[in-house]
């Protein structure tokens, strides 16, 4: 199992423990000999808003009667760093995680410590099905979104001042995405209580509207906005058009050809950051006017004409302007911390973007040769079955 007596250190819930766990542990364990540090029931309801449905003394248990696992210990601490006691105890010579783990402030502690920071790739062992809790909680194929370009034309206090589009595209949960990313995760919550396990049949911007309604009831005081339900629904790509003071697109336009859908799909990477602050809001400190919302309408309609010609320098250069559009307007988007975060990766690809606010989600990049520990995402075609 070991390589020289190295130290392994592998650290996260595993909850609902299943094959694509196994892999993982056993991939870590070709390293040496694998420590695995498991989150308190405490730390994961802070984190993900919910208690693991297997207790830590139980999922502990589990770990440690593995054969490729030398230790398993629960935690001592808190947040997204919940193991350093642990680290500073193991002294570990290799620190590995999986491309969904990832995050920024992993990666920099390991580099201060002079520890090997190795990510893997999520892959299952042969012949079985690519697995991760979050799916086997829900056993759900709902999507998620990513908002493109021009986010937040969708909401009447932004588009007052100048009318444009949403670009979006819905994406098959192909990995466990960050809870509260900026990929509609509260919207597709409330498709998983509506629909359950799936997307119903039926005409896409109908579902879309009862998503829409369900999310945001009579008297509901801060809207959603429409885009969320569209992006998670609407298959492919899709421009939505909003007009003044519209809380609904006046028109939709579709984009399924799978030549496109290839190339977009092959631009686009995701680097994970850490969770935004508690206290985080990203309504504070707005200064939203005529200038800016047109900055963003007209960036946005220049970012989805670059799709269309799949001419990537131009692709990157308004995805960028359409992200700045949106930082102008919203400031309390880019804190501190992932505005480092972008400043070690900016010049790695053509062009960047949040797909959340204020950390908590991912860096986008687009670029023409693969980044590095870069997650790439599957559109979803018509059909998901």
């Amino acid at each position: 199992m070991s390589q020289g007596n190295k130290k392994v250190f592998v650290s996260g819930c595993f909850d609902l423990l299943h094959s694509g766990h196994i892999a993982f542990l056993e991939t870590s364990a070709s390293y040496g000999d694998l420590y695995v540090c498991i989150g308190s029931d405490k730390t994961v309801f802070d984190l993900k808003g919910r208690y693991p449905i297997i207790t830590q003394q139980e999922r502990k248990y589990m770990i440690q009667a593995l054969r490729c696992v030398h230790t398993c210990k629960i935690n001592k601490g808190s947040g997204i760093l919940d193991f350093e006691q642990e680290l500073n105890e193991i002294k570990p010579d290799i620190f590995v995680v999986n491309e969904d783990g990832n995050t920024p402030s992993k990666a920099k502690l390991c580099e201060s410590l002079g520890i090997e920071y190795i990510v893997l790739d999520r892959i299952p062992s042969e012949g079985l099905p690519v697995r991760s809790t979050t799916t086997l909680r829900t056993n759900s194929i709902i999507p998620f979104r990513i908002d493109i370009a021009g986010g937040w034309l969708d909401q009447p206090y932004v588009n007052k001042h100048y009318p444009g589009p949403v670009i979006t595209i819905s994406i098959e949960p192909t990995i466990e995405f960050n809870n509260r990313s900026g990929m509609s995760s509260s919207t597709r919550n409330k498709a998983i209580e509506l629909w359950k396990s799936k997307l119903p049949d039926g005409d896409p911007e109908l579902l879309s509207k009862i998503l829409f309604s369900y999310e945001n009831p009579p008297g509901t005081k801060t809207i959603a906005g429409s885009q969320d339900a569209l992006g998670i629904v609407m298959p492919g790509l899709n421009k939505l058009h909003y007009s003044k003071d519209q809380y609904w697109p006046s028109e939709i336009q579709k984009m399924e050809e799978e030549e496109i859908l290839n190339w977009l799909e092959s631009k686009l990477y995701l680097i994970p950051l850490d969770p935004r602050q508690s206290d985080y809001d990203v309504l504070a400190n707005t200064n939203i006017n005529e200038g800016a919302a047109k900055n963003l309408a007209t960036a946005t309609e220049n970012c989805w004409n670059a799709i269309l010609a799949k001419d990537s320098l131009s692709f990157g250069k308004y995805f960028l302007a359409s992200f700045h559009a949106q930082i102008a307007m919203f400031p309390n988007m880019l804190d501190e911390a992932t505005a480092q975060i972008i400043e070690k990766y900016k010049n790695k690809g053509l062009g960047y973007k949040l797909s959340g606010a204020g950390g908590g989600g991912y860096l986008i990049l687009v670029s023409d040769t693969p980044i590095e520990n870069g997650i790439q995402i599957k559109i979803r075609r018509r059909t998901l079955d």
